[in-house]
């Protein structure tokens, strides 16, 4: 018998067919003797509905309200959720985050999690109970609701998990797994049986959807195995049909590179003629950071005479204008000229076997090379590279990197 936590996405619960379906796997699960707690989303489009609403009525809505309207969610998909295991002769009750409870910090719309509290919930266990819980939602220090943040339901899961001391935990979207990379771009893209913590975090933090970053980092820390699987197949999350996040260790064969990611809501600035002196850097990037503009690749170049160098970096396409004001506005760089491009894209290559194998760079420039891709800007970890493209060059650099690094292959 193993503990086991299953999370239904959004597009899982979309309608009472989906839950029902939903449902059919948790008692499939409970008829193998396995203890299950369940954390399900809102319904798909409920939340952005739910949005839509607190802006109508006001622009500058109160957040702990928000959170109250947007948190309702998932609360009618529990109750749901509920009723159709009772249907099939399952005992269960639905469960909301004040409930339970969850408590989390005081920042609304972003909460998160510190503590949840799951002695009733085990209780239950030993009567053969399911839970339901309503995700994305705990309450706050204040004992008001507050929400995770969008995606947040699959960090519930993996904090519940964690609570729980669960075996795994088992995330159902409408994918099978996590890809070498986007299967719509690269048709030979191959479903990851089994990928490390680290390379799952690098990859979800470079624009792979699949999982939430903050879910992940969790796992990752708490050590709680995950798996991607799909809603719509038939199998189940104890026959292991997705893919497996769990220690590097458990995985018997290493490749150099696991998968490339992509991500097309980047914006390139470039400074020119900023003065080379001390604290240059900071200037302009202190005050990036104080009104939480996301700096990410970074490069700077000395002019020859060593007074002046020229700053490239980027930030979310959707924080250019932020970034510009702010820049704009700092006395100290008024002799500046700033350059902007949003029709570039960041392309990654991630894999924990670059720590022992070297090359894998040059193999990366060389692809790109011979299919014509200038190079913006390139950014590198233990186990990533990055490079900034021209946007109309993503499609090809994908497929190019994908075969270059044979993820093809079985």
């Amino acid at each position: 018998m193993a503990r086991i936590v299953m999370k239904f996405g959004g597009t899982s619960v979309a309608d009472c067919e989906r839950i029902e379906r939903a449902a059919d796997k948790v008692a499939a699960e409970v008829a193998r003797g396995n203890e299950v707690a369940v954390v399900v989303s809102a319904m798909s489009g409920v939340t952005n509905k739910l949005v839509n609403y607190c802006s109508e009525i006001s622009p500058l809505y109160d957040a702990r309200e928000y959170d109250t309207v947007v948190s309702s969610g998932e609360q009618v998909t529990a109750g749901l959720m509920a009723i159709a295991l009772q249907k099939r002769g399952v005992s269960a009750r639905s469960w909301l985050g004040w409930q339970v409870p969850i408590v989390t910090s005081n920042v609304h719309g972003k909460a998160r999690i510190e503590e949840i509290n799951t002695e009733e919930m085990e209780k239950r266990f030993a009567e053969q109970e399911v839970a339901v819980l309503a995700g994305f939602q705990g309450i706050s220090e204040r004992s008001r609701i507050a929400t995770l943040g969008r995606g947040g339901s699959d960090t519930t899961a993996v904090a519940l998990a964690a609570a729980l001391n669960a075996e795994r935990c088992d995330i159902y979207t409408d994918v099978n797994g996590v890809y070498t990379t986007d299967p719509r771009i690269e048709k030979g893209a191959r479903k990851i049986d089994r990928i490390s913590y680290e390379e799952m975090l690098e990859l979800a933090s470079l624009g792979t959807k699949v999982l939430q970053v903050r879910s992940v980092e969790m796992a990752y820390k708490r050590d709680v195995p995950i798996q991607v699987l799909s809603s719509f197949e038939d199998k189940i999350g104890s026959d292991l049909p997705g893919t497996l996040v769990t220690r590097e260790e458990d995985i018997m064969e290493q490749h150099i590179v696991n998968g490339i990611a992509f991500a097309k809501d980047e914006a390139k600035v470039t400074l020119f003629n900023v003065p080379d002196v001390p604290g240059v850097a900071a200037k302009v990037f202190g005050p990036l950071a104080d009104s939480s503009v996301n700096v990410d690749m970074i490069v700077q170049n000395v002019s020859e005479d060593g007074q002046v160098t020229d700053m490239t970096f980027t930030v979310p396409e959707g924080e250019l204008q932020k970034a510009i004001d702010i820049l704009a506005g700092q006395e100290d760089l008024k002799d500046v000229k700033i350059r902007t491009d949003k029709e570039v894209v960041k392309v990654s290559v991630v894999g924990i076997g670059m720590r022992s194998h070297a090359g894998v760079a040059q193999t990366m420039f060389s692809a790109l090379a011979e299919k014509g891709v200038s190079i913006h800007v390139i950014s590198t970890s233990e186990i990533k590279i990055s490079v900034l493209i021209a946007k109309d060059y993503l499609e090809l650099a994908v497929r190019a990197l994908h075969e270059a690094y044979g993820l093809d292959q079985s």
